[in-house]
């Protein structure tokens, strides 16, 4: 059963997610929050598996709010759920840390997917997402550097980094020690040119090491 924490800012919006989660019998809801502030604070006390987290709230937006749960100590996980075009805001919730990517006109049938994907250490992204992220490949600094630059350790530390799994995770699924994993993210970071989560993410996007769950 998937622990989940809504955010949206339009309470009907929150209570049709709701109904369609615990109607699954596979997600439980197990708080809800209408802004960016209240998810954080929430998300901190509850810990859920995945926060599902709406982009457009007044205050602090779906973005900044995904910045600041990410980067607490616990392995709760986001989905961005949105009505804007993904070719806008993909990145930036890529950035942000989010674990995926979902247009609310397809929650309905999607959405209990999306979700098992993204416990399960999966990118969920949309089918656009390597075809987008690959146009702006030039735009990236390291772009056109290759898998082979890796050790296979930096590489598998990269994959698992990229479907996203925190560098505590990745210690476990590999026996090693988080400061260890680190290690290796940031030589591998600096073999290929990459500054942050979204570039690891398009690195691999761009080179098979990471297909969008989506397209399954």
């Amino acid at each position: 059963m998937v622990r989940v924490l809504l955010v949206d800012d339009h309470a009907v919006v929150r209570a049709g997610l709701r109904a369609l989660l615990e109607a699954s019998g596979r997600a439980e809801v197990v708080g809800e929050a209408s802004s960016g502030e209240e998810a954080v604070t929430k998300a901190q006390s509850l810990e859920p598996d995945i926060v599902v987290m709406d982009l457009a709230m007044p205050g602090m937006d779906g973005v900044q709010a995904t910045r600041r749960i990410t980067a607490l100590d616990i392995e709760t996980k986001v989905l961005v759920l949105t009505v804007h075009d993904e070719d806008e805001f993909l990145v930036p919730a890529l950035d942000a840390g989010a674990a995926g990517f979902l247009s609310k006109s397809a929650a309905d049938t999607d959405l209990i997917g999306a979700l098992e994907a993204v416990v399960r250490g999966h990118s969920y992204l949309p089918r656009r997402a390597a075809a987008l992220i690959a146009r702006q490949k030039a735009q990236r600094p390291g772009a056109g550097r290759e898998p082979e630059a890796l050790s296979d350790r930096e590489r598998t530390v990269i994959e698992l980094t990229a479907r996203g799994f925190s560098a505590a995770e990745v210690g476990q699924e590999m026996c090693l020690s988080r400061k260890t994993v680190e290690g290796y993210i940031a030589r591998a970071k600096s073999k290929l040119g990459l500054g942050n989560r979204r570039d690891i993410v398009r690195f691999a996007l761009e080179n098979g090491l990471l297909r969008p769950e989506a397209e399954e």
